[in-house]
């Protein structure tokens, strides 16, 4: 490894650290950002993994020589982390298109040539070390180099692995294309699995080829993908949402239980659910409020596929959302709608607060806008 691009890596890898450091902090502190906590955990485990576990393993096994079986250990182990990573990434993939509904038959499969994998790695000559330099032991390899050899079984097992959980990436980005919601969006994410997969096919000419330039390039072409996917989780985390989560109608309820508004996001057969369930709730609630103190009224209803969620201001008119999921980001998104509808609609809404007061529906519909304004990512 010459001087200068061993450098560059030691540079890079620190670079890397720090900012995936960074950003699984953040991940920590704003969980409430990527919607629920076990979306913020898979992001969490995915950046740890490919940066703190991965990344060192596999930058130990090839620039510092301890022994012929400690540096195969770091090796054998950086592949097991390699397609632990793989299938946290194939996760993501899995609840863009369709959230926390694994498929069976991909995830089985992928399970199974895994224990293979495993089971073949720790296997007699599975993989063989060659070093060339007159150093001693142990030693940094700068002018020197290190390179790994896989047996003809371990190889196969290792390319058929990672290039399924490959094609599987692409499948869900064309299956997501074929439906967007925004097309735009769904080109960037295809855009993205090219990037995804260029590490991959560079691990897979190393297996093949045994040159060591494509081990060197897949670690760089790891480390950018990462910096790119760690700047967007910190500036951008509700881009991760965008392409699972969908909102079906949204509803406004005056106290009388009239309603004073519907916007429909997307054709769905709950259109009778967000009606009923809409009307049952502001009526369960306003008997509750009679009573008990407004903290206990019901604000999430879940059906058998949707959750309904219900914003309540005391103005006397209540927000009801229909969406396939809540989250922390939608609610946020509902406090800002109910403070800009009241605001805009005060003077209406101050009118008719005596439940005698004849209401005018109509005074309402440019309410659309803010609908448009404030919810625009799920247009």
């Amino acid at each position: 490894m010459h001087v200068i691009f061993f450098i560059f890596i030691i540079i890079g890898y620190i670079c890397v650290f720090f900012i995936s450091i960074y950003t699984v902090i953040y991940i920590f502190r704003h969980q409430q950002n990527y919607g629920i906590r076990y979306t913020a955990v898979l992001y969490f485990l995915t950046i740890f993994n490919a940066v703190v576990i991965y990344s060192t393993l596999y930058l130990f096994s090839i620039i510092i020589f301890f022994s012929e079986n400690i540096n195969l250990i770091f090796w054998k182990l950086s592949i097991i982390f390699g397609i632990i990573e793989l299938l946290l990434i194939s996760l993501i993939y899995t609840f863009l298109k369709e959230y926390k509904k694994i498929p069976y038959f991909p995830f089985t499969f992928f399970t199974i040539l895994f224990g293979i994998l495993i089971g073949s790695l720790f296997s007699p000559n599975s993989i063989q070390i060659f070093i060339e330099s007159p150093n001693s032991h142990p030693f940094f390899l700068v002018g020197s180099s290190i390179n790994y050899t896989f047996n003809i079984i371990t190889g196969i097992i290792g390319i058929i692995l990672q290039g399924s959980m490959m094609i599987y990436w692409f499948a869900l980005s064309f299956i997501t294309f074929s439906k967007p919601r925004s097309e735009e969006k769904v080109k960037n994410l295809i855009s993205n699995t090219i990037f995804f997969s260029l590490p991959i096919l560079m691990y897979i000419l190393y297996i093949t080829l045994q040159l060591s330039i494509f081990r060197e390039l897949h670690i760089i072409l790891l480390w950018i993908n990462i910096i790119g996917v760690c700047l967007l989780l910190v500036k951008k985390p509700e881009l991760f949402l965008e392409l699972t989560k969908k909102i079906y109608y949204l509803n406004i309820y005056h106290k009388s239980g009239i309603l004073l508004y519907s916007y429909k996001f997307k054709s769905t057969t709950n259109e009778i659910d967000s009606a009923i369930w809409g009307n049952i709730l502001i009526g369960i609630n306003h008997i509750l409020s009679e009573f008990i103190d407004t903290k206990d009224q019901i604000e999430v209803l879940q059906t058998e596929n949707s959750d309904i969620i219900v914003n309540y201001d005391e103005f006397g008119f209540a927000v009801v959302l229909m969406t396939n999921h809540k989250n922390a980001i939608l609610k946020n998104l509902m406090e800002k709608f109910t403070e800009d509808f009241k605001n805009k609609y005060k003077s209406e809404l101050t009118e008719i607060q005596d439940l005698n007061k004849l209401i005018n529906v109509s005074e309402f519909k440019e309410t659309k806008n803010i609908v448009e304004k404030i919810f625009q990512m799920y247009l």
